[in-house]
């Protein structure tokens, strides 16, 4: 095992101690209905997008916000807003990444707006990076939108993905608490791809396998880590892959074909699609990274949240069925309650 192996290693071992006294592996578990979630209602919160906002986009069942998630061999702290913003007064939080980093940012943003509901807010979009702050305790939650984490660059014959390059990285320097995903734009094509040509060192393709574009650009990622990140300064976090649930095969179900109609999670058996092939090239490229990262796992979790998604009620269905993102209030809120877990024990 290589030495960013052996730090996430003790990064999670010290989570389990701190939740639990003893081991406990806070991703194994199950889902278990809770009377008292969800955390905050969407009339309580409205920065969420119209895409995230099921209940406002007229989804009729409500079970789906009722579940937490349970680890098998210990309690997850229940969610502390205002703690949360005491312990990190005076610093920033930054999401990095595509559109489940919005997803997770503005849940987050949702459950301290909910604990603080007085405290005064400043919202503000330049660009591609948003921040919502809290004056009275100077701390910021902010997201870079940056699918790709590497950089995409307008040449002379077209816009280039650049594999190698990540100047991006500039914005991230200092940050104290980064949350990095990508993954769900690496596949797609025709106008969804933004991109014309993907350059890998100093060969530009016209097209390469996407998986292993993923995978150079991730260990360009991290390089940058190794490379520009002081642990006593910044703690990084990396979310695992949000899983899709398009296909019912996954769970084994042969009255639906997508996650349209699915009102209960998977309490029992296992998801039959596997580990996510993208969640193991990940998991391939953080052994090699020197610097401490704790890998949110919430890919298995979140297989089990075929009940989770807009599907018809994002954007009241003009956009047709998402089967990708997540309603919120939900499964978003548990990704943030481990975080919060994470942050409060380092």
């Amino acid at each position: 095992m290589g030495p960013f192996g052996f730090a996430v290693f003790f990064i999670v071992i010290e989570f389990w101690q701190a939740v639990n006294g003893s081991r406990c592996n806070v991703y194994k578990g199950k889902w278990v209905y809770d009377a008292s979630y969800p955390l905050y209602n969407f009339t309580d919160c409205p920065f969420i997008l119209e895409q995230f906002n099921c209940q406002h986009n007229g989804r009729p069942d409500h079970l789906y916000q009722k579940f937490r998630w349970q680890p098998t061999a210990c309690i997850l702290p229940r969610f502390n807003g205002r703690e949360l913003l005491q312990r990190f007064r005076g610093k920033r939080i930054m999401f990095v990444g595509d559109s489940l980093s919005s997803n997770q940012w503005l849940s987050l943003v949702c459950l301290l707006h909910k604990s603080a509901p007085h405290a005064k807010y400043t919202s503000q979009r330049i660009g591609g990076l948003s921040t919502f702050s809290f004056p009275a305790y100077r701390v910021s939650i902010m997201l870079s939108r940056n699918a790709f984490l590497v950089d995409i660059i307008n040449g002379k014959h077209g816009r280039v993905l650049k594999l190698n390059s990540i100047w991006g990285g500039q914005l991230w320097k200092g940050v104290d608490v980064l949350i990095y995903d990508t993954w769900h734009w690496w596949l797609h094509t025709g106008r969804k791809q933004p991109w014309d040509y993907v350059q890998d060192n100093n060969v530009t393709h016209k097209d390469m396998n996407r998986t292993v574009a993923y995978e150079k650009a991730l260990r360009t990622w991290a390089r940058w880590v190794n490379l520009n990140v002081d642990p006593a300064k910044t703690k990084v976090f990396f979310q695992g892959v949000s899983p899709d649930h398009m296909n019912s095969k996954d769970w084994v179900d042969r009255t639906a074909n997508t996650c349209v109609g699915e009102i209960r999670p998977l309490l029992s058996g296992e998801y039959l699609a596997g580990p996510h092939p993208a969640q193991v090239i990940l998991n391939k490229v953080l052994r090699s990274v020197s610097k401490p990262v704790h890998l949110l796992d919430i890919t298995g979790l979140s297989q089990q949240r075929k009940d989770g998604h807009p599907s018809v009620f994002g954007y009241r269905g003009r956009h047709g069925i998402d089967c990708t993102h997540w309603c919120l209030p939900g499964v978003p809120d548990a990704w943030n309650e481990l975080l919060f877990a994470a942050l409060i024990q380092t």
